[in-house]
């Protein structure tokens, strides 16, 4: 019998975190996190980790386990986080995964295969001779003919990208497509609570959310992290990190710099809105600070015949 797995996606500011300390509380559940920054320490205010108090003592994992000089993958995520199903599970709790990363959730969830081949550096240094010799459009043009839904997803500008699909391609005989689109079994038996808002509405909170952010001490947070990391880390790639540094180094007023973090947040929900609804089979419930509580005895419900479904 599959294990059986919860996870509660969304955009970015829609209420995820408050509802999966809910579902644990109900269930006898705990979380684990499958937010790609909030696994730095020192990173709180910006990436809205949830509080010691917001926990109500349940057990979150996959926070804080990172310095943020240290690179994070997909790859590590779905090892680490099936590990702790593994271990929830063994001690007869629930595992419920909260996250807005949709790659994150989707590697769990699915038998999605990551290419774990070291790289071979014979074939790279020849694709970049082919890159330097003929351009990136004659690449981009290969990758094309060997995985067509590939190059489809990759522009001919970011040659990183088209030359590791085609390193990927000739050093395993398998297309990317092909090793992806083989990960749509999944070792779990899940179910997956979507949190969906109206657009004004969430573009509202996100805006509030950025407003008390600031209240909250984001800019000396970003100080601190940028003199102890410097700008070029991952962690600093962050929306609500790499938009605030401009203002930081005198390049940008800090008005400015309020605005494209509220923009680009904006634009991430949306982008968040766009996989989750496209790459994942999801159970949406639209929600309201006003009917939160409405839908939340809904979602209950529905989670408790999932989990006392034998089947599978």
């Amino acid at each position: 019998m599959k294990p059986k797995v919860v996870s509660i996606v969304g955009p970015t500011a829609v209420g995820k975190s408050k509802l999966g300390v809910e579902v644990c509380e109900v269930f006898d559940g705990e979380v684990i996190s499958g937010d790609s920054m909030q696994i730095y320490t020192g990173m709180d205010i910006g990436t809205a980790k949830v509080t010691e108090e917001e926990k109500k003592g349940i057990p979150h994992h996959m926070i804080d386990i990172k310095d943020p000089k240290e690179g994070f993958s997909a790859a590590e995520f779905q090892e680490r986080a099936r590990e702790l199903i593994a271990d929830i599970t063994s001690r007869g709790k629930l595992p419920v995964v909260v996250g807005g990363t949709g790659m994150y959730i989707q590697s769990l969830l699915f038998d999605y295969s990551f290419s774990q081949n070291p790289r071979d550096m014979d074939v790279v240094r020849r694709l970049e001779e082919k890159l330097e010799n003929e351009g990136k459009n004659a690449l981009h043009q290969y990758l094309e003919t060997v995985d067509p839904a590939e190059a489809k997803r990759i522009h001919p500008n970011n040659t990183k990208r088209v030359i590791r699909a085609l390193e990927i391609y000739e050093t395993t005989g398998s297309t990317k497509t092909e090793q992806h689109n083989g990960g749509r079994e999944s070792s779990y038996n899940f179910k997956i609570i979507g949190l969906e808002m109206n657009r004004k509405l969430l573009y509202n909170r996100i805006d509030q959310r950025v407003n008390s952010m600031v209240t909250s001490g984001l800019v000396e947070e970003v100080r601190s992290l940028l003199e102890r990391n410097g700008p070029q880390s991952q962690a600093m790639q962050a929306i609500g990190y790499k938009e605030i540094i401009p203002y930081l180094e005198g390049g940008a007023s800090f008005e400015e710099v309020l605005e494209t973090l509220k923009r680009n947040s904006r634009r991430y929900a949306k982008r968040q809105y766009t996989y989750f609804k496209n790459k994942l089979p999801v159970d949406w419930y639209e929600v309201t600070e006003e009917t939160f509580s409405e839908k939340k005895v809904k979602i209950l419900s529905d989670l408790e015949g999932f989990l006392h479904n034998k089947e599978k």
